[in-house]
């Protein structure tokens, strides 16, 4: 019986740790993210753009739109769409898989949104997390890497890549998040 005991209470202890490592780790796509893409978000999956209910898979850069009953992936929106500005419509931010198998419960939910013309974007943000999207006013130039930085509460700080902490020495309390391979 003893030994059941032990044996259980060793197979609990060695599991904690990685539940403990899953609860806090923050996955983090700014960089990915397109200009266009509206600002306050650090992980964004697909946009849902109601005014011309397609989506926008943000890893894959890539719009899904209908061609009749079938679901289009292309790096470009269809010529029927010429007319349509990414920047001044209004995109809805949606995490998950395949979020067009949703499709008919989006359109209802966000036809709302369809002449929304006030949502801030990322080209027009001031926050120094959205400057390392390629294009941004305020991209920092080659040389000048920093990384962002996240503590367990989801407060969060640029700092220059390896300089350590905010005092210039040693390594804190901030976990990296960044997208080196």
């Amino acid at each position: 019986m003893k030994k059941l005991l032990l044996l259980g209470l060793f197979g609990l202890v060695a599991v904690l740790p990685y539940h403990a490592s899953a609860q806090i780790s923050v996955n983090v796509n700014i960089g990915s993210q397109p200009l266009w893409g509206p600002v306050g978000y650090d992980h964004v999956d697909y946009y849902y753009l109601p005014e011309i209910e397609s989506y926008y898979n943000v890893p894959d850069r890539q719009f899904i739109y209908r061609e009749g009953s079938r679901w289009i992936f292309s790096a470009s929106l269809p010529s029927r769409y010429r007319g349509y500005d990414l920047y001044n419509g209004y995109k809805v931010v949606v995490n998950g898989r395949d979020p067009y198998r949703n499709f008919d419960n989006d359109r209802v939910r966000y036809a709302k949104y369809k002449k929304v013309r006030n949502q801030k974007i990322i080209k027009y943000s001031d926050d120094p997390r959205y400057y390392v999207v390629k294009g941004h006013p305020h991209g920092m130039p080659p040389g000048q890497a920093k990384k962002y930085y996240s503590d367990d509460r989801g407060n969060g700080k640029w700092k220059d890549k390896d300089k350590g902490n905010d005092r210039g020495h040693g390594k804190d309390k901030w976990k990296k998040h960044d997208d080196d391979h």
